[in-house]
């Protein structure tokens, strides 16, 4: 049985699922934890495969293909090396996901390998969301953007809600929201992305675990005159010392939660902050949209948490009426394997 094999590999993670070309049916997964090496880890997600000959095509979630790369792409040597130039924008990510590209290539030389990008979906933005209000002539040579982010799993909750709905993805208004370890929000309307709150990279928007969301620019120059931080030393507060982390100390929604329950005062500050910014999110998307068919929790603390799925919705529940809530479990990889069959493979 011919099928697609589709990787999402991590800084130090490796997961896989292996689908029916035909019916998309998994056939088997499996997620490796603490990896040191990519190409060892592909290797025995290969050798748990077994029958790696009916492999028609390996999909790889790529978090950031830079505006330029807005549909699934065959990677050949070419694309590969501008896939590294867009590794300064999503360092957390796409390093990684480039390494288990790369595993793939050299192990399986004859086997398509597709990349499929979490800025894609967002490619629909229109200008007026997507540009900066920056000297034009900068932002323009260096390509600073929106780009979005989770893309993948704001399409496939988007489809799957859809699909409950009974409805077209083309004729709706969604808010889609993803809640992991990174966070993001998404207004959706008529089937396309015309904003989210990520933008030239990951850091944006939304309160997230070890990432702070929005703030000042200024206070990143302040840091620079008054402590003396050079780049290094703020891109590792952004990135992995602040959000959640950066207030109560834990990077863990089930450590924070533990702590609220135990009266931790800083805890209880960082839910609420984490509330309030999704709360304010909501409430200028329903503006934007005039109408809104249904809000969409997903993502590992979305889609799993009633709790801070009830938090959220509690003091705007006015502004709610008639929105229908959903929580759905998001899959990527089954959204790139879908990607793959419809786009490229022809079936």
């Amino acid at each position: 049985m011919s099928q697609i094999l589709v990787l999402n590999s991590g800084s130090t993670s490796l997961k896989y699922k292996l689908f029916g070309l035909n019916s998309l049916e998994l056939i088997q997964e499996n997620y490796f934890e603490h990896i040191t090496d990519h190409k060892k880890a592909v290797r025995k997600a290969l050798r748990e495969v077994k029958n790696i000959e009916e492999i028609k095509a390996i999909g790889h979630r790529v978090v950031h293909g830079g505006g330029k790369f807005i549909k699934p792409t065959v990677v050949n040597k070419k694309v590969l090396k501008e896939l590294e130039n867009f590794s300064d924008l999503a360092p957390l990510h796409n390093p990684a996901n480039l390494a288990g590209i790369r595993a793939c290539i050299e192990l399986l030389p004859r086997v398509k390998n597709v990349a499929c990008f979490d800025t894609a979906f967002h490619a629909t933005i229109p200008d007026k969301a997507n540009f900066y209000a920056l000297p034009w002539r900068l932002t323009r040579k260096l390509k600073i953007e929106r780009f979005g982010f989770h893309g993948l799993s704001h399409n496939f909750v988007s489809e799957e809600v859809a699909k409950k709905l009974g409805k077209k993805l083309g004729d709706l208004n969604l808010i889609t929201i993803h809640l992991g370890g990174g966070a993001s929000i998404s207004a959706i309307k008529k089937g396309k992305v015309i904003d989210t709150s990520m933008g030239f990279t990951p850091l944006e928007g939304l309160m997230m675990m070890s990432r702070g969301g929005n703030i000042d620019p200024g206070i990143l120059i302040y840091l620079t005159r008054k402590k003396k931080w050079d780049f290094k030393k703020i891109d590792q507060m952004l990135n992995y010392e602040s959000g959640m982390k950066g207030i109560c100390g834990t990077s863990n929604m089930k450590e924070v939660l533990t702590k609220v329950r135990q009266g931790n005062k800083k805890a209880k500050l960082a839910l609420d902050m984490y509330v309030y910014r999704i709360q304010k999110y909501i409430g200028s998307y329903l503006v934007v949209l005039s109408r809104v068919d249904a809000l969409v929790f997903t993502g590992a603390i979305g889609f799993r948490s009633r709790l801070i799925r009830s938090k959220i919705i509690k003091d705007i529940k006015n502004s709610l009426k008639g929105v229908k809530v959903f929580a759905v479990k998001t899959d990527e990889e089954l959204m790139i394997a879908r990607e793959i069959k419809n786009r490229l493979l022809g079936n």
